[in-house]
């Protein structure tokens, strides 16, 4: 589909192609904001709010401390293990600032994930929460890293308030395990050394490395995605070109319960929120509804980010039920498959229809949405302003509108390549740009995009992307497992969850195995299924057919579909 094709589609308002050379860096974004919302709310979190001006400040003196009180320079990567909390935004742009690449890092990862991203990514530093740093601890010496710097939740709040909730996280809930990590560095204690002196911002370009956002991509190695600044930048000016005419500038409050590690909640709260001046009111603890809850009755929220998964588990609230949703002007879906029947009730009782989007870590990450003026449920919209997008057979020949077929990518936001690892970097992405999504997929005569099937095999279970060959890998190594076979299921609950075929020389039972899980992988990877079976379906060379598996499950809902309508 050429491009007349795509701007002829767009609704009034929507610019068909984004300024690519508006801004030099990240930085320059912030420094408009920082200029034109001085004194507005940026982020908020556990009732204290950071204006723009104060994210400015803080994130100066952070980038200080790193550049007068570490050996780090530009270009050096720095792992933030952080959920949302006011010391993300302030410990990342003060990153950038000071030339080096965020690493975003799971909070919840187990030794083996934080060691392997740890030594993939090259990082040299590391900001964690003080819940795991006891982790970090075991980890570190494993490492590269040379700089820790320790935070606690409340550590940006006001003294008595910061001393109360600290006290009641670390001795009341007993939520932090001891840690003894040498040389690490309280954050207080950073920010307190870097305010002394000036910090020499780093001129960067649109070319250079901003993030490494870590994804298994097609494959179930973890990779690092090579985000530069310049793809970060036009993913938030292609999503602002789609959205704008509904954003008030400076007028918003955005509700961010996704965390801003993951690619998709930074580019819409750290960028996006950036661009319009708009109060991101961040969510450490989402799977605390109750409390998530509380917190919403306080504020006049206007637009909301989630995902299918945290759209029902809110509407079985009742106090949720009970909300003031007049503000309520937009709802965000992203991050895993919306379903229908969650999209009319989320409509039905908040006044607001859900506008659901598709991406991919390596497009940082959004390439289509669903206009605003035109939102279509069952379709991911279409291709973001800029963005050029094909739908190809298995030889890679072009299809016709209404055929299906991959779909490829091409665009502004399409990440430089995986980080130091050119084979998989060809495999996944073509020398003239094209990204290969894996997803199966067909395109209307309006132009909008409907997934139809997934040519990868990854596992969606509330929006994080699950692959079956690190399963695989991890339960192999029990001494009694011969083989097994990672799968993905149908869940209400969690859009997907995991179903583990096995084959094992002794008798073992679900929990043996979950156990086993436990020791290496977060929690959301653990299987919440698995039949033993004494064989698996194979190729003539031995490899496991998933596919059959997959078909063999659905065959089984099908019959039971049957017997129930019987």
């Amino acid at each position: 589909m050429n491009g007349t094709f795509w701007s002829n589609k767009y609704p009034a308002g929507v610019p068909a192609q984004i300024d690519s050379g508006a801004y030099s860096s990240i930085l320059d974004v912030l420094d408009e904001a920082c200029d034109q919302f001085r004194f507005k709310t940026a982020f908020s979190n556990l009732g204290r709010e950071l204006t723009f001006s104060e994210l400015n400040e803080q994130s100066n003196h952070f980038a200080s401390w790193l550049q007068n009180h570490t050996d780090l320079v530009p270009g050096d990567r720095i792992a933030v293990q952080l959920p949302n909390l006011l010391q993300y935004p302030v410990v990342v742009f003060g990153a950038m600032k000071a030339g080096l690449i965020v690493v975003n890092t799971n909070p919840l990862y187990t030794e083996r994930e934080m060691e392997h991203q740890f030594n993939d990514s090259g990082a040299k530093a590391l900001v964690v929460l003080a819940n795991m740093a006891h982790m970090a601890q075991k980890v570190v010496p494993k490492t590269g890293i040379k700089h820790v710097v320790i935070t606690e939740v409340a550590d940006m709040l006001p003294p008595v308030k910061r001393l109360l909730i600290n006290a009641v996280v670390r001795y009341v809930k007993k939520m932090v395990p001891d840690y003894a990590i040498p040389g690490a560095v309280p954050f207080n204690q950073a920010l307190a050394k870097g305010k002394t002196k000036p910090v020499q911002r780093h001129k960067g370009d649109v070319n250079d490395t901003a993030v490494l956002q870590y994804t298994g991509g097609t494959t179930g190695v973890a990779k690092g995605a090579e985000l530069s600044h310049g793809n970060i930048i036009a993913n938030m000016q292609q999503i602002h070109g789609m959205v704008k005419q509904d954003i008030v500038l400076g007028g918003e409050l955005i509700v961010a319960p996704l965390p801003l590690y993951h690619i998709y909640s930074f580019t819409v709260h750290c960028m996006i929120g950036l661009k319009t001046g708009m109060h991101s009111m961040l969510v450490t603890n989402p799977r605390d509804i109750a409390g998530f809850v509380k917190d919403l009755k306080k504020t006049r929220f206007t637009m909301f980010v989630g995902l299918n998964t945290l759209f029902n588990g809110l509407m079985k609230n009742p106090d949720f039920q009970q909300l003031d949703f007049s503000p309520l002007k937009l709802t965000l879906s992203g991050g895993m498959a919306l379903q229908m029947e969650t999209a009319k009730r989320w409509q039905q009782m908040t006044g607001c229809a859900i506008n659901e989007g598709y991406g991919m870590t390596e497009a940082s990450p959004v390439i289509s949405l669903n206009p605003l003026t035109d939102n279509r449920l069952g379709t991911i919209g279409m291709p973001l302003p800029s963005t050029e997008v094909r739908i190809v057979d298995d030889e890679g020949h072009d299809l016709e509108i209404g055929q299906i077929g991959e779909l490829l990518v091409r665009g502004p936001q399409v990440m430089k390549g995986y980080w130091e690892r050119p084979e998989e970097t060809a495999a996944t992405l073509s020398e003239d740009g094209w990204l290969s999504t894996g997803d199966i997929c067909t395109i209307d005569e309006d132009g909008y995009i409907r997934i139809v099937d997934r040519k990868k095999d990854m596992i969606s279970v509330s929006g994080f992307n699950v692959y079956p060959n690190e399963l695989e890998d991890v339960l192999v190594r029990h001494p009694d497992v011969e083989q097994c076979a990672a799968i993905g299921v149908p869940c209400e609950k969690t859009g997907e969850k995991i179903k583990m075929f096995v084959v094992a020389s002794t008798a073992l039972n679900e929990e043996d195995l979950k156990a086993h899980f436990r020791q290496y992988v977060t929690g959301y990877k653990v299987p919440k299924e698995f039949e033993f079976r004494d064989e698996l379906p194979v190729t003539n060379v031995g490899k496991v057919l998933r596919r059959t598996l997959r078909d063999e499950e659905l065959a089984k809902r099908v019959q039971k579909e049957q017997a129930k309508k019987a």
